[in-house]
């Protein structure tokens, strides 16, 4: 199937907006982070708008440790991404809802289940973002010192990816046929039992769950690191990635396909959806006074704790002096290598000093940001998405709901006047949607 000539649209849910002081902005409601209704509205207006899918991220732990940041940040009073969405899924009808669990401190059985059951609460719309754990907090919340390396946490992703659909797989399509003048339930020839015995799960199966509506929930990836790049490539559907450069944004997109196609992948079945963080005015003196008053709601310790943990904990930002040149090589980081890498890049590009830097991490945590007119943000997509950059974008308005409402009503038509949006949603479940295959049954293609 040839590339479409219109854009795969996302938006990336978060409580207050993308940038960190957003939750300050008196458009934003303070209470958002644990409000049901508020998800539910902004889920409603990116379907109104015919987004794809809508995105929520997670962290199973406070990401910082200094208390004077922790009072700060408004981003510890969010919902598990799972629960919100299978909420959500009873609120909309079209959207795909895509869910962020780690495979570093899950368990391939629970995971299975739960995401097949999203499936069929929402009718075909789930969709799992595939993460190992990048965070040193969250290791201590479930009984150790310390992550795993990073080569460790891929393998062990690598395997629990497998083990998640041979679960998905354990019942054929077609194996409950719920007879009931016969008094058969299952048909008990289409059962397949797992039996998976691997180095990091042994896992005998089968799911207590009928096989999920679209086989397998959509699976994205995010990895960028070279472990991660071969990851995505092998796994992933869906690839959400983190580069303001075009042209590196260029090289990404295509090692990725290419990636991909030496595995047997098609192009088509593999879509890149880079973030972007629109900062939208009806002139770019208004889009660049709505940026400064939200940089004015930014306190210093949280600008710095966001950098800090983006960059892989591997400088003090505190004891330097924040006037000076970003260095052209950092030590390497356990954690975030990938968006480590895009940070630093970026500050070498643009000669930032660190309090640049800082700045710029806690506006965009190193994705795309375009300050600009409608017709500014819509001509960045556009040519993004017609030089092989992305077939599609991750929205992350920088307030909510304000920003959002902002790109709807004055991006998207901007986007559909130059034919590069669709109209209106289609598709029964988020694969048909997203013009990607539904996989078959491994058991079945066995016999």
């Amino acid at each position: 199937m040839p590339r479409s000539d219109e854009m795969k649209l996302g938006l990336f849910l978060l409580q207050a907006g993308q940038q960190e002081g957003a939750w300050r902005d008196p458009g934003v409601p303070v209470h958002g982070g644990v409000d049901i209704d508020h998800y539910a509205n902004l889920a409603s207006l990116a379907e109104s708008a015919a987004f794809h899918l809508v995105f929520l991220a997670d962290h199973p732990s406070v990401m910082d440790s200094d208390l004077a940041t922790i009072a700060r940040v408004g981003r510890n009073d969010g919902f598990e991404p799972i629960t919100l969405l299978s909420a959500l899924s009873m609120k909309t009808q079209n959207i795909g809802l895509v869910a962020t669990a780690t495979t570093t401190y899950n368990q391939p059985y629970h995971l299975a289940r739960m995401l097949a059951s999203l499936d069929y609460l929402s009718r075909g719309r789930a969709a799992w973002n595939i993460v190992t754990s990048g965070s040193k907090f969250e290791a201590p919340n479930f009984g150790e010192t310390e992550l795993p390396d990073h080569k460790t946490r891929y393998d062990r992703a690598r395997e629990f990816v497998k083990v998640v659909k041979g679960l998905w797989d354990t019942w054929e399509d077609d194996a409950f046929i719920r007879d009931k003048q016969s008094g058969i339930f299952v048909d008990t020839t289409k059962l397949h039992f797992l039996n998976h015995k691997g180095d990091h799960f042994s896992v005998r199966g089968p799911l207590n769950v009928a096989r999920p509506p679209q086989g397998y929930p959509v699976l994205v990836q995010a990895g960028a690191s070279d472990v991660g790049i071969a990851f995505a490539a092998e796994v992933g559907e869906v690839i959400f990635t983190a580069e303001p450069c075009l042209e590196n944004g260029k090289k990404h997109y295509a090692t990725l396909k290419e990636r991909a196609r030496a595995l047997g992948r098609k192009d088509d079945q593999l879509l890149v959806m880079p973030g972007i963080v629109p900062v939208v005015g009806k002139t770019k003196q208004e889009a660049t006074e709505k940026l400064q008053k939200l940089q004015s709601y930014t306190h210093i310790d949280v600008q710095i704790g966001s950098a800090e943990r983006l960059l892989g904990f591997v400088t003090d930002l505190h004891s330097i002096d924040l006037d000076s040149r970003v260095p052209e090589s950092l030590p390497q980081t356990n954690f975030t290598k990938s968006r480590q890498k895009v940070l630093l890049e970026l500050a070498i590009r643009r000669k930032f000093t660190w309090r640049d830097l800082i700045r710029h991490t806690s506006d965009s945590k190193g994705h795309l940001m375009v300050v600009g007119t409608p017709e500014e943000i819509a001509n960045t997509m556009v040519d993004r998405f017609d030089q092989r950059a992305a077939d599609g974008f991750n929205v992350m308005p920088p307030t909510f709901p304000g920003g959002l409402k902002d790109f709807v009503e004055l991006v998207v038509p901007e986007l559909r006047r130059r034919g590069k949006f669709r109209r209106k949603s289609s598709g029964r479940t988020l694969r048909e949607s997203l013009d990607l295959n539904r996989p078959s049954n491994q058991f079945t293609c066995a016999v």
